[in-house]
């Protein structure tokens, strides 16, 4: 999780979802409160579940150290093949807008000759 939460597209996807979070909040009041209250719901359940989980976690850590080691090298791979991950979310946008345009301004000087 920590490897592809630190993904250049990935942290700043979340980086760009936490801001309209934070601005929408600031923005509507009524939803603030909305949220306020759905984040202590999940804060509530996230630390009832804790408790529970831990002695199964225990018990399945060898196969958990196991299976993150095997993703982590699948990550790496994925990396290596798709360098978009590496790219901020905003210069994704941008190059998809260029790509875009050069496809359609290709497809009218097609269709005009």
């Amino acid at each position: 999780v920590n490897q592809v939460a630190s993904l250049t597209l990935v942290s700043s996807a979340c980086g760009m979802v936490s801001t309209a979070y934070a601005s929408t909040k600031e923005n509507h009041p009524y939803l603030r409160s909305v949220c306020d209250a759905a984040e202590k719901g999940v804060k509530s359940v996230t630390e009832a579940t804790a408790s529970c989980v831990q002695p199964v976690l225990t018990t399945l850590e060898p196969h958990v150290a196991a299976a993150s080691e095997y993703a982590s090298k699948g990550l790496d791979k994925l990396g290596e093949k798709i360098p978009l991950l590496q790219k901020p979310v905003e210069e994704v946008i941008s190059d998809t807008k260029e790509l875009l345009s050069s496809r359609v301004a290709d497809a009218k000087d097609a269709v005009s000759s």
